[in-house]
């Protein structure tokens, strides 16, 4: 039997990172050679929300630029990796069994969330991809519950994906990559509680964490870390591998769950 996959939050900042990414891209190159050719990668972006949870089953899955204003040539990219439909089909199983009502979407195509970190991470586009939606008004506990029914996917050789944002304010972006101090804190808070497992902590940061509704003015960027905490084995070893501020206001915190 393969090793069980660890699963993966990764803050995909800006859609301009899919031209120029820095330090972060090479940051996703990086975990891209450390798992180059999963059987497939289960992506829940935080730019796909529905009322109930879907999966894309489009074996030939567009590239879907869900952005406005940026330069021409980020609408001219396009991220050519297959679908897997049987592996949505699985995941809609597992759903099933877990309780959830959950559907497949033959149609959708990967949004920015997906394709612009994984043009650095596994720029071949030959590795299946497949997403999963978020159902943002259900909360962080909804979204543990979700990867967690996922979770054997990771011992079936598929990378589980949570792709949003460490801290998420839009409105207070600024022109320097000096943070804020709430995001600093607000980045030590997740940090802390993912690292001493305090789960029950973290799935109330809401009300627990210094600066929540401030760092994430609504939840969606966030939900994708529960995701794939959820669906971690066990009790993972928690491994920072990225933890830079972009604009001030942007933590872009990767963040490896490793089986133990």
């Amino acid at each position: 039997m393969a090793a069980t996959l660890p699963t993966l939050f990764i803050s995909h900042g800006s859609p301009m990172h899919a031209l120029d990414a820095g330090a972060v891209g090479e940051a996703w190159a990086a975990l891209g050679e450390r798992y180059p050719h999963p059987k497939a990668m289960l992506i829940a972006s935080a730019h796909w929300e529905t009322n109930l949870p879907m999966l894309t089953g489009n074996a030939k899955p567009e590239t879907i630029h869900d952005f406005f204003g940026f330069p021409a040539p980020l609408y001219k990219i396009r991220y050519a990796a297959p679908g897997a439909p049987e592996i949505a089909a699985r995941a809609q199983q597992l759903l099933k069994d877990a309780g959830y009502t959950a559907a497949i979407d033959g149609l959708r195509g990967l949004d920015h969330g997906a394709w612009s970190p994984l043009l650095h991470s596994h720029p071949k586009a030959d590795v299946p991809v497949v997403q999963v939606s978020l159902q943002t008004p259900l909360g962080a506990r909804h979204h543990l519950q979700l990867g967690r029914a996922l979770a054997p996917l990771a011992d079936e050789g598929v990378l589980i994906i949570g792709s949003g944002q460490t801290t998420h304010n839009l409105r207070e972006r600024t022109d320097t990559d000096r943070a804020m101090p709430y995001v600093l804190e607000f980045q030590a808070w997740i940090k802390d509680r993912l690292e001493s497992g305090a789960t029950d902590e973290l799935t109330d940061y809401r009300s627990r964490a210094p600066h929540a509704a401030r760092a994430h003015p609504t939840e969606e960027h966030l939900l994708p870390l529960f995701v794939a905490l959820g669906a971690a084995s066990g009790h993972p070893r928690i491994e920072r591998v990225y933890d830079e501020v972009e604009n001030g206001v942007l933590a872009m915190d990767a963040y490896l769950f490793r089986p133990t």
